[in-house]
């Protein structure tokens, strides 16, 4: 049975009412919290489903990428959303690096002041 969310207009206070779809639309709905039939139903987020593929595409558009080579803070907005897209904590080290390019710092300085960048090993360095 689906929730619905509704707010108040007396009161203000939300709240959600599960009903089936059969009564939606007929029933009377009334406030949880004051009684009131005032009340407003709000339209939740949507999400809309897309395969990887399609996301990964989607951001190998050429006008994004067209100055990823020249400005760091191109690069750091690309590496957030690919982060966001994929949905999975990258770690610490790639935040700090995707928030020093975001911040203008060059792919360079940023591998000089990191020489372990994505090594694990505190012997190697720069960028694999």
């Amino acid at each position: 049975m689906p929730a619905y969310d509704y707010r108040c207009l007396e009161c203000r206070k939300r709240f959600d009412i599960f009903m089936p779809y059969s009564e939606y639309g007929t029933k009377v709905v009334k406030c949880l919290h004051c009684g009131s039939e005032n009340v407003e139903r709000r339209i939740g987020r949507v999400r809309i489903g897309r395969s990887n593929d399609a996301r990964m595409s989607e951001m190998a558009d050429p006008t994004q990428l067209e100055n990823m080579d020249r400005d760091p803070r191109t690069l750091g907005r690309m590496m957030r959303q690919m982060s966001g897209e994929i949905g999975e904590d990258m770690g610490a080290e790639f935040n700090e690096v995707v928030s020093r390019l975001e911040k203008g710092e060059s792919p360079e300085a940023i591998e000089q002041a990191m020489p372990d960048l994505g090594t694990g090993d505190s012997s190697a360095s720069g960028f694999d």
